[in-house]
């Protein structure tokens, strides 16, 4: 393990967290919270030195492997969510150190989750601070660092395969500075758009900056106790429309960039994603007006959600635990499958549910015809049998996470609805679930012990589960 290097880069991640903590300064300043800035700017300051100090001794070799790239970042973001949580408590708004820290953990992996009863209560600085965390966590820090500041050396690849979600991570570029610059353009300008159309709508600044990041990231912190519910249709609109563009693969834009729409619109993960956003809405629309209702009305509703969901944003309109039992149960694998790979969106993403179909299907068809050679393609390439490896050994960590987090979660002694869909929130990054986690309720009356393994379940699912395994591995700190 190259220790220097990795000291190295954790410094710039801390350095730059305090230079972001300077925005809540900004903010702070334009509402007369005084007390609030200074806290702000004394953690920033703290950052900067910190940050400076960690990368006082050069690495001799400045060459990334997988094991650092995997360990760099897991450590990132939890030394990240420690600082990060410090405003959070010692400004008092959030008294306890373990749900400060699983706010700014639920902010930083863009889930959404809470423990706050009463949101309207915090200042404009940690409202803000809460909401940009998003914005941070949904791109990721470290590919925000590759694209403003080459790295010698080489090897930042394995920094983006570890940050970056999907089952395989490409250049747009040859160079990956310039591909982590285009990803954070695009990003920068879909966020700026949107916040402008929310201004249209009446929205004043704060707001519509904090509901753009929000929505970039596929967070879902709202600054209100009823979400996004107390907007109008309008702005309702706006943001389901740039919930479901931001759970798109990032390489669509970029195609439509260089001028290649029909390339764009080739990409099969693309196709899915709308098909299956386009069929939950129609069942589920069709399903609540069949209970009752009009349909156009259930519709702008049901398309909220289900872009909330489906890309694991979790802003709430309506209250979906209340809605008919198939309904809750689309809603429900929606939260599994989640949004496309290469967007900022959570869950296994639909590229391995399609890698996953395909196997089945080559499976069946090798049976039928066992001399036969069947390859699984996807865009009309085939596919790398590493990508199918790295797929199934996903899928197996996953599974074997999500069931001994549910067995420790299930010793708080809640029912086994609140325990499932806790887990499935968390470790997908949607935030809310049903029952005691649905839209309208919040995590605060989980035990300590269940919390921290929600927030282990937050971090695993926004580095796509190997990041946090491997660090946890004993091998791994071997010489």
């Amino acid at each position: 393990m190259n220790i220097l290097l990795v000291n190295s880069i954790l410094g710039l991640v801390v350095m730059l967290e305090g230079v972001f903590m300077l925005l809540p300064c900004l903010v702070g300043i334009c509402y007369g919270e005084w007390s609030d800035v200074l806290i702000y700017f004394i953690l920033s300051i703290f950052c900067i030195i910190f940050g400076t100090v960690l990368r006082i001794k050069k690495p001799s070799d400045n060459t990334f492997y997988a094991k650092e790239g995997f360990v760099t970042v897991s450590l990132s973001w939890i030394i990240m969510s420690i600082i990060g949580a410090l405003p959070f408590f010692i400004t008092g708004d959030i008294p306890c150190y373990v749900d400060s820290l699983f706010e700014i953990i639920s902010g930083f992996t863009t889930t959404g989750s809470s423990i706050l009863n009463d949101i309207e209560a915090l200042s404009h600085c940690n409202l803000f601070w809460r909401s940009f965390s998003h914005w941070l966590g949904g791109m990721g820090v470290l590919v925000f660092i590759l694209a403003v500041q080459p790295m010698s050396g080489g090897s930042t690849m394995n920094l983006m395969k570890a940050e970056s979600p999907g089952p395989t991570v490409g250049k747009l570029v040859p160079k990956m500075q310039q591909s982590a610059f285009i990803l954070y353009a695009i990003y920068f300008a879909m966020t700026i758009i949107e916040t402008i159309l929310l201004l249209l709508g009446g929205m004043s600044f704060f707001e519509a900056i904090c509901h753009a990041v929000g929505t970039a990231g596929t967070g879902g912190f709202g600054i209100k106790n009823d979400s996004i519910a107390g907007y109008s249709v309008y702005l309702q609109n706006v943001i389901t429309l740039f919930m479901f563009l931001f759970g798109v693969n990032f390489v669509f834009y970029y195609y439509i960039l260089i001028k290649n729409v029909k390339e764009a619109f080739k990409l099969e993960e693309v196709k899915w994603y709308f098909a299956l956003f386009i069929g939950a809405v129609l069942l589920i629309t069709a399903n609540l007006t069949f209970a009752g209702g009009n349909f156009f009305s259930n519709m702008q509703k049901v398309a909220f959600q289900v872009a909330s969901i489906m890309t694991t944003t979790g802003y709430a309109t309506a209250d979906f635990d209340l809605w008919p039992s198939f309904s809750k149960t689309l809603m429900v694998g929606l939260m599994f499958i989640g949004a496309c790979a290469g967007s900022t969106g959570g869950g296994i993403k639909v590229s391995r549910i399609m890698i996953y179909l395909k196997q089945v299907k080559k499976e069946l068809f090798q049976q039928i015809h066992p001399r036969q050679i069947n390859i699984i393609k996807m865009d009309k390439k085939s596919i790398e049998h590493s990508t199918v490896r790295s797929c199934n050994v996903f899928l197996m960590c996953y599974s074997f996470i999500f069931v001994i987090s549910i067995l420790l979660v299930s010793l708080d002694g809640f029912d086994f609805t609140t325990n499932f869909t806790s887990i499935v929130a968390t470790i997908n990054n949607i935030g809310p679930g049903l029952n005691m986690v649905g839209p309208t309720k919040n995590f605060a009356e989980f035990s300590h012990l269940s919390k921290f393994v929600l927030m282990f379940d937050m971090l695993a699912g926004r580095l796509e589960i190997l990041p946090m395994m491997i660090l946890l591995h004993p091998r791994t700190w071997r010489k």
